[in-house]
This record gives C-alpha cells, sequence and structure tokens, in this order.
C-alpha cells in the first residue's frame, strides 16, 4: 500500500480550503440535498468508551462514534462537497481531504470526525493493542479529543475528509500528554450539534460530561 498523504498544513492551503467551503456554503444542504439530510437525520451511531493505554491518554468520558452508513459507498465517491457542506453547517467544518497517519497519534487541541469517502482501510482505536475497526466507505468516524489511531492498511484509493468544532485546530501527539494537556482536553468544548444529523442528534447526549 501507498503512505497516505497528510492534511494540508500551511496557513495559505487551510485559508483557500475554507474559503472554498464558505462559497459552497451559500446554498442550505436541506434544500440542496433533501435527501442525504433527511437520511443522516435518521443515523444512531455505534459508541464505546476508550480506557488511557500506556501514552495514549484515550478518553474516559467521551465516547468514540461510528455512524455507519450515513451514504452508501457508491454515494460516498462523489459526496466529498456534500459532506463538507453537512457538517459545516452543523459547526463542525471540514479542513482537509487525505488519508490517515500510518502510526499511533493523538490530537489534544481538537475532537475530529473522519468521514470515508472511498477506498478499503483498516484502523485501531486506543493506541498499542487497541480495537481494530474496519469502516467503509460513506461511514463517518467521530474521535473525542486524546483518542489514539492509526492506519494498519489501506487501498490506494482511500479518501478521507477531516473536520473539527469549529475554532479547534488539530495537533500530532505521539508522547503521553502534559498535565497542562491533560487538563485541556478534559474541558474541551464541543458543539451542541451533531455533525452528522445536526439538532436533536445524539451525540450531544451521548457526550454529556459526568
Amino acid at each position: 500500500m501507498k503512505n497516505m498523504f497528510p492534511p494540508p498544513k500551511s496557513g495559505t492551503d487551510r485559508r483557500d480550503f475554507m474559503r472554498t467551503l464558505s462559497v459552497l456554503g451559500l446554498m442550505g444542504l436541506s434544500a440542496a440535498f433533501p435527501e442525504l439530510a433527511a437520511r443522516a437525520a435518521t443515523v444512531e451511531p455505534d459508541s464505546f468508551l476508550l480506557q488511557p493505554n500506556g501514552w495514549v491518554p484515550n478518553n474516559p468520558q467521551l465516547p468514540v462514534l461510528h455512524y455507519r452508513q450515513v451514504m452508501t459507498p457508491d454515494e460516498a465517491r462523489s459526496s466529498a462537497d456534500r459532506f463538507e457542506r453537512l457538517v459545516g453547517e452543523h459547526g463542525w467544518p471540514a479542513q482537509w481531504r487525505a488519508g490517515i497517519y500510518d502510526y499511533h497519534h493523538y490530537h489534544s487541541t481538537a475532537h475530529e470526525v473522519l468521514f470515508f469517502v472511498r477506498g478499503d482501510v483498516e484502523l485501531v482505536l486506543g493506541g498499542p493493542g487497541g480495537r481494530h475497526v474496519s469502516p467503509l466507505a460513506g461511514d463517518v468516524v467521530v474521535l473525542p479529543t486524546g483518542t489514539g489511531h492509526m492506519r494498519v492498511s489501506a487501498s490506494d484509493d482511500l479518501l478521507v475528509v477531516g473536520a473539527y468544532p469549529r475554532g479547534q485546530q488539530w495537533d500530532v501527539c505521539t508522547t503521553a500528554p502534559t498535565a497542562e494537556m491533560t487538563q485541556r482536553m478534559r474541558s474541551l468544548p464541543f458543539p451542541e450539534i451533531d455533525p452528522v444529523t445536526g439538532t436533536g442528534g445524539p451525540l450531544p447526549r451521548l457526550w454529556k460530561r459526568v
């Protein structure tokens, strides 16, 4: 398998990408893509908690969410733009289209939404010895801050859209968090709107802090 290219990191790339999304966002999702909005509103994700694992903090408060078949694989292949519109209107704007890093890492500054546009992939969530998952094209996985993840294998055509709560910028962490990072992750805010299903969706209920 070839190595997946990383998300855009330069400020210029990000500004150009977000400017494009702003143009696409001039029309409402429900009016532009009513069939997608209707289907997304009915999806209930699988959820599971991951406990700390060595240097990987994971997130013992907020579960990983796996939304299966938000779109069919055939629909997903041509729907990256539509998904970016969907999550953008829900307060989780997209920041990149790329693949998944092939080493264990986590994000301490952002929650992450991954939409699988095309290709086959196997991931490990939770750090070394963690949980293996194989999202299909059309699936969405939401990783709360601190969640370890890496790509084990992938087809050459893998394409993923990454989105984050508005105002949050992702980092890449490969060592144990400091006390300051741990405190930040414990209190990192998230929108009160589900990135996939919108207002009234399951994320605010499933991510209710204890």
